[in-house]
């Protein structure tokens, strides 16, 4: 899972850019670029750097990224080494040259290396899956265009050749040397991307040779969008190709007719990874996760009638899980309380890339508040239970600080089987649900109950019925069949690390 945003059409795409990136740095935090193309010269400007977005980029750097059009990226790295070679954007100068970002995941992207190594002597220079997606696109541009003006069509033929070849879940920008912004979206539409525009000021008019009147934004969340001014106009959808041109025209093709029933964005956008003020496939981030706490909260009253549990206070785990646990308390009619404090500074620990890093990382990041918690049964609510090593240091820490008993809740049902679209836990051994019952669980966890909420139940909180559930149901999508070596070169390159 990872950040992206592209603008065309502003004097300053690399400020917006760069603005947009620090409201999308939930989304990674591995790493973090941009590029910018200026015309007549030097073309393509590029910085990219391993870090938070504010450490990447100082005023120096964006000066430097000079252009009409800016595409940046922060990473969550799920595919691919901590090495320069495999941070984004990437840009390929020949036939044409291309810059590109890409949120998700290729599951048989080793496969199409080989391809394309021995049928279109491309050869890759790192091991990130969106290496494979650029060279596709720029191989399939080259031969649909034979080197000439390219037109529409032939990105559509690029675009329609990758969404027959790449098996995943993905949403990608890219920019065409001295023609334009694309945009698209994988035919299941598992990862969001959404579509802005803003009317240009006089100034910036006349900065841009009065040439464009309107500049466009598409971006991972719409609260990037909305923060840097432009309109949200819709979500590109899922098979779809938008190609902004660099005189400010706007096509748009849906390759792929899908039934209404195909669409199935990932749940875990609105369980934990988008921002509470985004909008994600017109449905809120916000009312979602509010929907989260009062539907659980059905069950857990029935629990405490049959006095299952007896609960003084609900709690939250920081951050993501804060919204759901209010109304939680709100429905239950219990105090709401804070009983964790979060070091800000520290990163997100779910999406760091290895077990040790993650533990280092939880142990810096939430102190108890002891008087809130000692001698109180604690209803704590998380967004999600996944490896569940993060879950049980917690508990054991508000035990050692004084709980009399620990009840833990989950706003997502048991995640039990692994994500080969953009999530990094491609192996079902590192998942606590996988072979546990919740009593298990509860067990590992050294908790008095683990309650979690229910499949429809989250699809109805989040309203929408047919969603990207694989990593709950083993129900996948997209073709996995490569799945075994998805996951092999992913363990492989967390040794590495």
């Amino acid at each position: 899972m990872c950040g992206i945003i592209g603008v065309i059409g502003v004097p300053a795409a690399s400020s917006e850019v760069y603005h947009g990136l620090l409201l999308l740095q939930h989304r990674g935090q591995d790493a973090a670029g941009i590029f910018s193309f200026n015309d007549p010269a030097p073309g393509f400007i590029l910085h990219k750097n391993q870090g938070l977005v504010d450490q990447v980029f100082n005023l120096e750097h964006l000066e430097k990224l000079k252009g009409l059009t800016a595409i940046g990226h922060t990473r969550y790295s799920t595919m691919g080494n901590q090495l320069e070679q495999d941070i984004q954007p990437l840009i390929v100068n020949y036939p044409y040259g291309i810059g590109m970002v890409h949120n998700g995941n290729i599951v048989n992207a080793q496969e199409l290396v080989i391809e394309l190594k021995e049928k279109r002597r491309r050869h890759m220079f790192g091991s990130n899956d969106l290496e494979v997606l650029l060279n596709l696109f720029a191989d399939g541009v080259a031969r649909n265009a034979q080197l000439g003006q390219i037109e529409f069509p032939h990105i559509l033929e690029a675009v329609n050749e990758i969404f027959k070849k790449a098996k995943g879940g993905y949403s990608v920008l890219s920019y065409i040397a001295h023609h334009g912004l694309v945009a698209f979206r994988d035919p299941h539409g598992i990862r969001p991307l959404i579509l802005g525009v803003r009317d240009l000021s006089k100034s910036e008019q006349e900065a841009n040779g009065g040439v464009l009147k309107k500049a466009y934004c598409v971006a991972s969340e719409s609260n990037a969008l909305t923060f840097l001014g432009y309109e949200v106009v819709r979500n590109v959808e899922a098979g779809e190709v938008i190609y902004i041109k660099d005189n400010g025209e706007l096509l748009s093709a849906k390759l792929v007719e899908n039934p209404k029933d195909v669409h199935v964005p990932c749940m875990f956008e609105w369980v934990y990874f988008a921002n509470p003020q985004s909008e994600i496939d017109h449905l809120n981030v916000y009312e979602a996760r509010k929907n989260m706490g009062i539907i659980l909260a059905k069950e857990i009253k029935k629990m405490i009638a049959e006095k299952n549990i007896s609960p003084d206070i609900v709690a939250p785990v920081p951050e993501t899980s804060r919204i759901s646990a209010i109304f939680l308390a709100q429905e239950l009619g219990l105090p709401y309380r804070e009983v964790l404090t979060k070091n800000r500074y520290v990163q997100r620990s779910f999406i760091l890339n290895s077990e040790s890093l993650r533990a280092r990382a939880l142990s810096l990041k939430f102190g108890p508040i002891i008087q809130e918690v000692k001698g109180k049964n604690i209803l704590l609510l998380d967004d999600s239970i996944v490896r569940g090593n993060t879950s049980k240091k917690i508990v054991k820490m508000l035990k050692d600080s004084g709980a009399k008993e620990v009840y833990f809740a989950s706003a997502c049902p048991p995640v039990k089987h692994p994500c080969y679209y953009g999530i990094d836990f491609p192996d079902p051994k590192e998942l606590v649900a996988t072979d546990r019952s919740s009593e298990k669980i509860a067990e590992f966890l050294d908790a008095e109950k683990v309650i979690y909420l229910n499949i429809e139940d989250l699809k109805k909180a989040i309203g929408r019925p047919k969603l990207c559930t694989a990593c709950l149901t083993g129900e996948y999508p997209v073709d996995i069949s490569c799945a075994t070596k998805f996951k092999e070169l992913r363990n492989q390159q967390r040794k590495n690390l």
